[in-house]
């Protein structure tokens, strides 16, 4: 067997860049559980809006949670209702106070992830798999 590359620790500081920007001596562990714990939360709940990334900064007792999604209006929802119910139930996971950043991803054919979900999502639909992969 192969030695097999990690895909992110081998772009680490030269193309790509952490995906959570903290550090903490004394209760790492305990962020590290939490950011954890709240990306899949969050892949669970907006499994819809075609989420790309998600990244998280902290400073004290301030969250700052950036989502990078195709389809930014699924999260929004109608007048910024659905964003605001969001931040509530991701307030419940943490102590941390939270901040959504909802950012759009212009183009989702690009990006990997949103791909490779797409083709997942077709597969499910039983979808020829030439004619998904295409």
């Amino acid at each position: 067997m192969g030695q097999k590359t990690h895909p992110v620790g081998f772009r680490l500081g030269v193309i790509k860049t952490w995906s959570s920007k903290w550090f903490e001596q004394n209760r790492y562990k305990q962020w590290l559980h939490e950011d954890i714990r709240l990306r899949r939360f969050l892949k669970e709940t907006l499994a819809s809006a075609s989420i790309a990334e998600i990244t998280m900064e902290r400073a004290a007792n301030k969250l700052k949670i950036n989502i990078f999604s195709a389809r930014p209006g699924v999260i929004i929802g109608k007048r910024g209702a659905d964003v605001e119910k969001l931040k509530k139930r991701v307030q419940k996971l943490t102590q941390s106070e939270v901040f959504l950043n909802i950012q759009e991803v212009r183009k989702a054919e690009v990006n990997a992830q949103l791909v490779a979900e797409n083709i997942a999502q077709q597969l499910e639909r039983r979808i020829a798999f030439r004619r998904a992969l295409k």
